[in-house]
């Protein structure tokens, strides 16, 4: 082989190689943009729930175990949450 040939498929493997750690780099920058989502999204879900942390972990053994109840209140929270109210309402 020529030196000119080797010349050439050597600058083409250094452009490759830079391109690839470009790509690297942004496929890094993409899970770490992606996974900073989906804690936020579910952060968000959690608190739009309006759950403690408690709470939280009794849903998560619940659904670990089995089907999770709906509405998931224990017996010791606050019955100011409504759930007394509709079941009432219903009877009505």
């Amino acid at each position: 082989m020529d030196d000119t040939r080797l010349n050439r498929i050597r600058a083409e493997l250094k452009a490759a190689r830079t391109r690839r750690d470009t790509l690297d780099a942004k496929i890094k920058d993409l899970e770490r943009r992606f996974n900073e989502a989906e804690k936020t999204c579910i952060h968000d879900m959690v608190h739009a729930a309006n759950l403690t942390p408690e709470q939280l972990a009794k849903l998560i053994d619940s659904v670990a175990t089995g089907l999770p109840q709906v509405p998931f209140y224990s017996k010791d929270d606050d019955d100011t949450n409504g759930v007394d109210d509709q079941e009432e309402d219903i009877k009505e």
